[in-house]
């Protein structure tokens, strides 16, 4: 029995990598071009746009994000809710870890990323660079730190918000692309239907 599963589950990882490989110029030209448009939107701000020593508009863990939302459009991991949602509750509780244990960076910065891993799961809102961002709130530098709270609104939930307006335009312009994806479309669609009704009870 386990061998069987090992099989399969061999079967599985080479037919997910295969396909993850294929050469498909049109799948990599938008990909390219969503994550150039998303990012380079926000580094624009950045570094054009805003004073560089009043705002911090751009961290490290959106270039992840940017590997899931324009490259992967399909994973459950990489969908608006996944994108939003993974990022917001993990600058929270990276702020929050940062104002509880802030001098003490070998115990804060672990706790930060394991309890945002705990809480994305929690709240299905899981998204690998959400890590990366309860991270930064903890070690990234003085001009971060002394956001608190409002590194939640900017950098990460505007940052976020400006991948996710780039991805709902470059993913779906071509008809092989899709995003969200049909499941997180349903899925979506199945809790609206619950909160109408328990707003009508």
């Amino acid at each position: 029995m386990p061998l069987q599963k090992i099989k399969r589950s061999y079967r599985h990882a080479r037919y997910v990598l295969y396909t993850e490989t294929l050469v498909d110029f049109k799948e990599h030209f938008w990909a390219f071009v969503g994550s150039f448009i998303g990012l380079g939107t926000i580094a624009y701000l950045q570094y054009e746009v805003f004073p560089q020593q009043d705002y911090v508009l751009l961290i490290g863990s959106f270039g992840a994000s940017c590997v899931l939302v324009y490259g992967v459009i399909q994973s459950p991991l990489a969908q608006p809710r996944n994108l939003i949602g993974g990022h917001v509750i993990s600058a929270i509780i990276g702020v929050t870890i940062q104002k509880l244990i802030p001098d003490v960076l070998w115990l804060s910065a672990p706790l930060a990323v394991s309890l945002s891993i705990i809480f994305m799961q929690i709240t299905k809102t899981l998204h690998p660079p959400g890590g990366a961002t309860a991270l930064i709130a903890v070690t990234g530098s003085a001009q971060i730190r002394a956001l608190g709270y409002m590194y939640v609104l900017s950098p990460v939930l505007s940052g976020a918000t400006i991948l996710l307006i780039a991805a709902l335009i470059f993913n779906n312009i071509t008809k092989n692309r899709q995003y969200p994806s049909a499941h997180a479309v349903k899925s979506f669609r199945k809790h609206g239907r619950g909160l109408k009704r328990f707003i009508k009870s």
